[in-house]
Formats: C-alpha cells, sequence, structure tokens
C-alpha cells in the first residue's frame, strides 16, 4: 500500500476552499491525468483518468464529510483500491491550509516501480499547486455542496 501526505496553503478562507473541493466535476481543471468525473449523487462519483496512457475507470463513495473540516472517500470499483481524506485547517480569515491523504495500491509493474521512486507522491505536489492556482486565481468557488455525511 502507497501512502501519500501533502498540504497547499491557499489564499482563501476555509469555506471558499471547502466549498470548491466538493465541486468533484471541476477536478480535471486542476488534476492531471482525471479526464471526467461525473457526480452520480450526494456520495458516489464515477472516473475516467488516463494516466501514462493507462485508462482507468472507476467508482467512489464519500464515506464522511463535514462543511469546513473533512471529506473521505474509498473506491468501491476498478483494478486501483485507494482511499483518503482532504482535511480544510482556517490559518487565519483569508488563508487555509489544505490536507491530502491517500493510500492506495499500485497494480502493474509501472505503477509499482512510478510509486517506489515517489512518481504519485510529486504528481499530487503539483495538483495541490494547481487547485492552489485555480481557488485563487478564481477568487471564489465555482459552487458548493454543504451536506453531511457521517462515518460508518
Amino acid at each position: 500500500m502507497s501512502q501519500i501526505e501533502q498540504s497547499v496553503d491557499v489564499d482563501v478562507p476555509v469555506r471558499t476552499a471547502y466549498n470548491q473541493w466538493t465541486q468533484f466535476e471541476s477536478f480535471p481543471e486542476f488534476m492531471s491525468g482525471v479526464e471526467s468525473i461525473t457526480q452520480v449523487d450526494d456520495t458516489h462519483t464515477h472516473w475516467v483518468t488516463n494516466i501514462a496512457g493507462v485508462e482507468r475507470e472507476f467508482d467512489a463513495e464519500i464515506t464522511e464529510q463535514h462543511p469546513d473540516e473533512r471529506i473521505a472517500w474509498r473506491s468501491t470499483s476498478g483494478e486501483a483500491e485507494h482511499a483518503g481524506v482532504v482535511t480544510f485547517h482556517r490559518l487565519d480569515t483569508e488563508k487555509t491550509r489544505v490536507m491530502i491523504q491517500i493510500d492506495w495500491q499500485p497494480t502493474g509493474i509501472a505503477e509499482k516501480v512510478g510509486s517506489a521512486v515517489n512518481v504519485d507522491k510529486h504528481q499530487v505536489k503539483k495538483d495541490a499547486a494547481r487547485f492552489k492556482e485555480f481557488i485563487e486565481s478564481r477568487g471564489g468557488e465555482t459552487g458548493g455542496w454543504r451536506g453531511n455525511v457521517d462515518a460508518g
């Protein structure tokens, strides 16, 4: 199992950062390799990715969500098993730390080698920087879902 932890400080209020992160269909605008995400319902998404020429589709479920605090998920289908959590930390009224934690199981030789040399960690770092640029350049979120999903 590969574990990735990354944080980024964004110059927007915690509510803005959180609201944007709930807009899964906008992820392809700042996450490389993500071709599309379809929001199926409040807690289910369908992803299409293309990373290093390998196209994958999988479903994910939001397992816990609390406005302005955290969003946790796990994959429910597809080859690559993964789960994670994103937490939002108020640094001041206009600055938020976004913490990303992902656990995933690389499959195949290319993914295992990539994980061993930290390609996955570098990619998450770049995606976090692109999220920062995306949200700061917009000056606000594209939408937001403020629902609560309790764990378990």
